[in-house]
């Protein structure tokens, strides 16, 4: 069974993908997760720690994830970079709390965040380096970190400058 903190941010994350943050009515969101308003404000303090929270919950669980997937790749991958930062760009798209994030574009429509850019590319390059670094020859092991920010970046420029689709 979820805690309250758990059901309070999975009603914050369904209210937030139907309306915009401004829209979010703090009782709405105690009244969908099964708890009263008291205990919403007791765990988040106002909306906008709501909104903090709500995004670093879905930040984690998307850098969580990301872990998970590089671990999983095949050592072998002809292209583990280039997998990693798809895997990235299609997770952000179906998260838009994680897409501003890692765009560091702020909305009116979302809510507050800590997060910061380039605080999250730091962490997606420690985490590709990581799972790359046992299958990597030596002399490519020093510029792995580099090179993995390098693809990183660029899944974050595909996110803010969408490639045309073709007629």
């Amino acid at each position: 069974m979820p805690t309250a903190r758990e059901s309070l941010l999975e009603a914050a994350r369904t209210a937030v993908e139907e309306r915009p943050w401004p829209l979010v009515r703090m009782v709405e969101v105690a009244a969908a997760a099964g708890v009263s308003r008291q205990t919403l404000y007791n765990e988040f303090g106002d909306k906008a720690g709501l909104g903090r929270a709500l995004t670093d919950h879905r930040v984690t669980g998307f850098l969580d994830a990301f872990r998970e997937h590089c671990a999983h790749r095949s050592p072998r991958s002809c292209d583990p970079l280039g997998d990693a930062a798809d895997w990235i760009v299609r997770a952000a798209r179906t998260d838009r709390l994680v897409r501003a994030s890692l765009t560091g574009c702020r909305c009116a429509g979302m809510p507050p965040a800590d997060q910061r850019p380039g605080r999250l590319v730091a962490e997606l390059r420690e985490r590709a380096t990581r799972a790359l670094i046992p299958h990597t020859a030596p002399p490519a092991r020093e510029t792995l970190p580099d090179t993995c920010e390098t693809a990183i970046r660029l899944a974050i420029s595909r996110l803010i400058a969408p490639p045309e689709l073709a007629p």
